[in-house]
């Protein structure tokens, strides 16, 4: 085992520090963040950082990072209080990656990687028509972290676009079946191959597996010893 402590840390250089931070937190979602600008030029960025908050409200947040230099994803969202998030899937993962490219505030990332603009009435926010599953938001609130200077910026969802085979009985997204990306570290991407959905966890039960309909794989259960 190789052991890193703060020393070796402040020591590395910034882009090999990136790279080990950045790795730590193991697989990470890729989604493409559709806004428009207020002079309407459509606008598209990756991120790795959307997590769910919570599900009454609907509410995802994701980070950006500081607005010291232009961020046209952030400037676009507080001017018209939209955007959207499109799940990157194994069709256009690397056109998802070039979008982080540093292309001027006049550039559309979708003309310049070849991907679709998709749009829907009451959402000034783009979609992204290659991706299976995406969700339009309306902004609620961003939130400055003094420790690094990011931003938390949180939005409430309005509207879903999804595969419907996709969405099982229960309610759960079969994200797997839509061939949904993974990123790790900075660049790597990533498929995914399940495991097993479980059941509700309760003290004193062990899990059972569950098929992707939420139903018990087999009717027995067992108590933990």
């Amino acid at each position: 085992m190789k052991y890193i402590n703060h020393n070796n840390l402040e020591n590395m250089t910034s882009r090999y520090r990136a790279q080990v931070i950045n790795s730590l937190s193991g697989f990470k979602s890729a989604n493409l963040i559709g806004t428009c600008s207020k002079d309407n030029i459509n606008n598209l960025a990756i991120f790795s950082s959307v997590f769910h908050l919570g599900s009454s409200p609907a509410l995802v947040g994701f980070i950006t990072r500081p607005d010291s230099v232009e961020r046209h994803t952030l400037d676009n969202i507080k001017q018209t209080k939209q955007f959207t998030i499109n799940q990157v899937n194994d069709s256009f993962w690397q056109a998802a990656h070039q979008t982080s490219a540093r292309y001027s505030t006049e550039e559309c990332e979708f003309k310049k990687t070849g991907l679709t603009v998709e749009t829907i009435d009451g959402v000034n926010a783009p979609f992204v028509k290659e991706s299976r599953l995406k969700y339009a938001l309306v902004l609620q609130e961003i939130i400055p972290l003094q420790l690094n200077g990011t931003l938390l910026v949180i939005g409430e969802i309005t509207n879903i676009i999804c595969d419907k085979a996709a969405i099982k009985d229960d309610g759960y997204i079969d994200i797997e079946s839509l061939n949904t990306v993974m990123v790790s570290g900075l660049d790597s991407y990533h498929t995914s191959k399940r495991l097993s959905r479980l059941s509700y966890a309760k003290p004193n039960n062990k899990p059972i597996r569950l098929a992707l309909n939420g139903k018990p794989e087999s009717i027995l259960t067992e108590n933990i010893d």
